[in-house]
């Protein structure tokens, strides 16, 4: 699948940021565009994994793209057919809570929304420290929407953080081409 265009939208999950990075060069090298997306929180907020600057400079080096950062300049992603699949990676709880009750108020949202309504798939790679809390409901909402895939995903430390599921971001990129073709990478739990 080369030449498709991914919007490849970035929520506040910090820890998960190389992660998804790394991801994120991997779909470059598999030949797809890369439209770089992140939340108001992912584009200014430094935190102790890294600086909001040094990711942004790594996004656009990689993605050779300006980042969308504005609600605005995330609404024509849509009208303007500009991706063939929407990837939130990592998408925390409180951007799932969003999507699942059309709430619209970052970038991301916009985004999934303005491409949602051109009826194209979009892929969440889950980050969430209560997702098998508070967001389950909203994952299994989600899950139930046309055009909304997951990344298979798990419990990441049953032990200390029994409620918190990560998607497998190894799998994005397999992931994504089923999600291209509306299916669904299964198993979704592993």
């Amino acid at each position: 699948m080369t030449g498709k265009t991914v919007g490849f939208a970035m929520c506040g999950s910090f820890c998960t940021f190389q992660k998804a990075i790394e991801q994120m060069k991997n779909l470059k090298a598999m030949g797809y565009k890369i439209l770089p997306i992140m939340s108001f929180n992912a584009y200014n907020t430094d935190t102790r994994f890294a600086k909001a600057s040094d990711i942004i400079k790594s996004v656009e080096e990689i993605t050779e793209n300006r980042i969308i950062c504005s609600i605005d300049s995330a609404e024509p992603i849509g009208p303007k057919k500009m991706c063939d699949i929407m990837l939130v990676a990592p998408c925390t709880g409180n951007t799932l809570a969003k999507l699942s009750n059309g709430i619209t108020d970052t970038p991301v949202t916009m985004a999934v929304k303005s491409h949602l309504r051109i009826n194209r798939p979009v892929l969440l790679s889950i980050a969430t420290n209560d997702g098998l809390g508070a967001s389950a409901v909203n994952i299994g909402r989600l899950m139930n929407t046309k055009n909304i895939f997951f990344v298979p995903f798990s419990q990441d430390d049953p032990e200390k953080k029994p409620n918190s599921l990560v998607a497998h971001f190894d799998l994005i990129g397999e992931a994504l081409e089923k999600a291209l073709e509306k299916t669904q990478l299964q198993p979704l739990l592993r």
